[in-house]
C-alpha cells in the first residue's frame, strides 16, 4: 500500500493505493494522519478507489483513523470503496461505523 495526502476545503484526502494489509504502511498512515491532526485539521476522507485488497489488518488500520480522528473532534469519511471493501465491513458489522460516499468531492462536500 502507498498513499499521498492532500487537502481540499479545509478536510485532509488521504489517497490509499493496492492492498491494505497493516504491516509498516499502518504506522506509516498512522503517523501522518496524527501530523495532520497536530496541523489542525479535525475532518478527513480516506479515498479507497485505488485499493486492490483489504484484510482485517488494514481494516484495523480503518478503525484506527476512525478513532484518532473522533478523539480529535472530528470525523472520517470513506469514498471509492468497492466490493471487496463493502465486504468486509459487512462480516465484521462495521458498515454503519464508516460513512461512506462515492467520491471524494462528495465526500467532501458532506462536511459542510
Amino acid at each position: 500500500m502507498n498513499f499521498t495526502s492532500t487537502e481540499k476545503e479545509g478536510v485532509a484526502i488521504i489517497t490509499l493505493a493496492g492492498a491494505i494489509l497493516g504491516g509498516p504502511e499502518a504506522a506509516a498512515l498512522n503517523n501522518e494522519l496524527h501530523r495532520l491532526i497536530d496541523a489542525g485539521t479535525k475532518n478527513a476522507v480516506l479515498d479507497l478507489a485505488g485499493v486492490s485488497l483489504m484484510n482485517s489488518s488494514g481494516l484495523g488500520m480503518l478503525i484506527s483513523s476512525y478513532t484518532s480522528l473522533k478523539h480529535a473532534g472530528g470525523e472520517l469519511r470513506l469514498s471509492g470503496v468497492n466490493e471487496n471493501i463493502r465486504t468486509v465491513l459487512a462480516i465484521a458489522k462495521l458498515q454503519g461505523m464508516f460513512r461512506t460516499l462515492p467520491t471524494v468531492d462528495e465526500a467532501v462536500a458532506s462536511f459542510v
